[in-house]
């Protein structure tokens, strides 16, 4: 796996800090990293990035940003309203696969669920992974609502033919509810892809040096980690 593309549920739901930590896993093997996040929204010249946040919780990992829009919206709406061109598919796949002759492992972010558009002619991040042809890795919320969400992506991922990797737990509770809990049986069954991960909340708050120390821990070894599902379940 030279190009793998992380997506979420939606927004807020971990997807930065599981790009983090599956980039730390991956430089504690000894790979090198990229981090390419096509369309950062919400944020002006100057400011921290996902890309730039990744790789400071992570270590020595190349960061790049292909458009940056300042108003926190959809990065088609976001680009429309800025009177910045928008990012195409095309650019995605060139730009990650350019990476990819320097890095063993690229990682490339999307912004929001695999289904936010990128440009006003209804292109996604999910066009971009057909032209890598790269699996996709699917970050979900623990709680309530999420088995939804989830189903309703792996399904869309199928229905392209994309290959959904597995999913992660972007943000695990320190006191999971009955929801959260039985969604760790749950979440796999729907997504009909493996669990391989669970993140603990606040894990982006941690400093760096722990979170590169600790993040291997919270994936599964198909990400470089030691986690395993089956028994963190049973401990919950």
């Amino acid at each position: 796996m030279t190009v793998l593309v992380i997506t979420g549920t939606g927004t807020e739901v971990g997807k930065t800090v599981t790009t983090a930590a599956v980039a730390a896993a991956a430089l504690a093997g000894g790979r090198s990293v990229a981090v390419l996040k096509p369309a950062q929204t919400g944020l002006v010249p100057g400011e921290r990035g996902d890309a730039d946040e990744a790789a400071r919780l992570a270590g020595v990992v190349t960061a790049v940003e292909l458009a940056r829009y300042p108003e926190p919206l959809a990065p088609a709406t976001a680009a429309r309203r800025s009177g910045l061109a928008p990012v195409r598919p095309r650019e995605v796949a060139e730009a990650a696969a350019k990476l990819a002759v320097d890095h063993d492992l690229v990682l490339v972010e999307g912004a929001g669920g695999l289904l936010v558009r990128l440009t006003d002619e209804g292109d996604t991040l999910a066009d971009a992974a057909r032209l890598l042809d790269a699996p996709v890795l699917l970050v979900a919320s623990a709680g309530l609502g999420t088995l939804n969400t989830t189903e309703l992506t792996a399904r869309e991922l199928r229905s392209r033919r994309l290959d959904l990797l597995g999913v992660v737990v972007g943000s695990w509770p320190d006191a999971p509810d009955l929801a959260s809990r039985c969604n760790l049986v749950d979440l796999p069954a729907v997504a009909q892809a493996p669990l391989l991960g669970a993140l603990p909340a606040g894990a982006g708050g941690l400093r760096p040096t722990d979170f590169r120390t600790a993040a291997a821990g919270w994936l599964a070894p198909s990400l470089g980690g030691t986690w395993d599902a089956k028994a963190f379940t049973a401990r919950q």
